[in-house]
């Protein structure tokens, strides 16, 4: 059968996610994702590619349209809820971070210490002088974040790798999705960004990825992580005061 039989023979669209800047929608098993930024899709594609660990299938583009096929297995959970994934699940995630991190480097660069550190700038003083968050929480996770910018080796990153990214199928990775912000970058970003909010798995994650992780530095990338998400959360419809979400992390800082 082919996929456009495929898709006619479906009655339901699901919004996965929509805003002002992009929306994905899953019909079956395609998922359509719609974007204005065409860099961004081309990014995904060669990334997906390039990486050493399983991926969605490509099954058309045609801008501003990607369509890519669903990947089988749930993700490894949802950030503000707690994971039901198995601690190897968790551990064979880590691992697949570690092959990706070893890979050849994409020949893409990444955003410059440089910029990061002008960006965590603009938000503190935007959280600060609009009051969405305490001065004092703001400015300790500012001196937390700048555990951050010390040099390091770049690795070929995911750059995104949210745990809803992520998908398992018992303790197997079956896909790592959403690579449109795949560059070359810090492989503790990448750590961070999955384990944001569920700490308690970072042991297990570390367990599958190895040796030669500051955890120090890991904390530094959930401070600012978060600290840059609030606005654009925020201004996109996002809640990041939900439990377990952006503000708890911000917290537990403290």
């Amino acid at each position: 059968m082919s996929i456009s039989a495929k898709m006619a023979d479906v009655d339901e669209v699901e919004v996965v996610v929509a805003h002002s800047e992009r929306a994905t929608l899953r019909v079956g098993d395609v998922f359509l994702k719609v974007d204005g930024n065409q860099s961004r899709h081309d990014v995904e594609v060669e990334a997906m590619a390039m990486a050493p660990i399983p991926t969605p299938a490509m099954l058309w583009r045609k801008p501003p349209v990607l369509a890519i096929a669903a990947v089988p297995g749930s993700a490894l959970g949802i950030l503000g809820e707690p994971s039901t994934a198995s601690s190897a699940a968790w551990s064979a995630a880590g691992a697949a971070v570690r092959k990706l991190h070893d890979a050849p480097l994409p020949p893409w660069p990444g955003r410059s210490l440089d910029a990061i550190a002008a960006d965590l700038e603009r938000e503190c003083e935007w959280l600060v002088t609009s009051g969405v968050l305490p001065a004092d929480l703001v400015t300790r996770n500012r001196t937390v974040a700048e555990a951050v910018f010390r040099p390091c080796p770049p690795v070929f990153v995911h750059g995104d790798l949210q745990i809803t990214h992520v998908f398992v199928d018992g303790d197997v990775v079956t896909g790592v999705i959403d690579w449109s912000e795949a560059a070359r970058g810090d492989a503790l970003h990448d750590l961070a960004t999955l384990t944001l909010g569920h700490e308690e798995r970072l042991d297990e994650v570390l367990a599958g990825y190895g040796g030669g992780v500051d955890v120090d530095v890991i904390r530094a990338w959930w401070s600012l992580r978060s600290l840059l998400a609030v606005r654009w959360l925020v201004e996109h419809g996002f809640d990041p005061s939900s439990p377990g979400c952006e503000f708890d992390v911000l917290r537990a800082r403290m």
